[in-house]
């Protein structure tokens, strides 16, 4: 039965993601029985062919209910064509609302989706395959109950 309603709502989230023009590349990744090791750092392969386009990123997190924190430290290292760093930072992911507990994103029953803007209206400098990689920053090892991280790539709504 929980392979099925996964099935489906895999299925679902594939129908809603294939009508959205802005999206440039999008891929989450399965983290082993729903723990984030420290040196389980997935490292997320994208093309940018339009170097005069604006971007925003974003990071995708599924969590389960029993995460032991309101929030998730993630950080990002960003690495052109030329494999030169082109950013790095700390981020602080809310995924619960501090003051009511009340879980942030899309989800049902003890499962939930959020998608946190990272890094808005970034233009990226070469065309070319970039790669980013992100580490959780909980000081927890493993960090349980983080399902699945994943990063989107988009065309930016706001023009410069």
């Amino acid at each position: 039965m929980h392979k099925t309603v996964w099935m489906w709502a895999a299925a679902l989230v594939l129908l809603l993601s294939a009508c959205d023009p802005a999206r440039v590349y999008e891929q989450n990744i399965d983290l082993p029985q729903g723990n984030w090791q420290i040196d389980n750092a997935p490292v997320f392969e994208f093309e940018i062919k339009d170097t005069t386009q604006v971007y925003d990123v974003y990071f995708n997190v599924r969590y389960n209910l029993k995460y032991d924190y309101y929030n998730l430290y993630l950080r990002h290292q960003l690495y052109g064509p030329d494999s030169v760093q082109v950013s790095s930072k700390l981020h602080e992911v809310l995924l619960m609302d501090s003051k009511t507990g009340k879980p942030l994103g899309n989800g049902s029953s003890d499962i939930y989706d959020l998608q946190a803007l990272a890094l808005d209206n970034i233009k990226f400098p070469k065309q070319g395959i970039y790669k980013l990689r992100l580490t959780q920053y909980m000081r927890r090892d493993p960090l349980p109950h983080i399902l699945a991280v994943g990063v989107r790539v988009a065309t930016s709504s706001e023009a410069e």
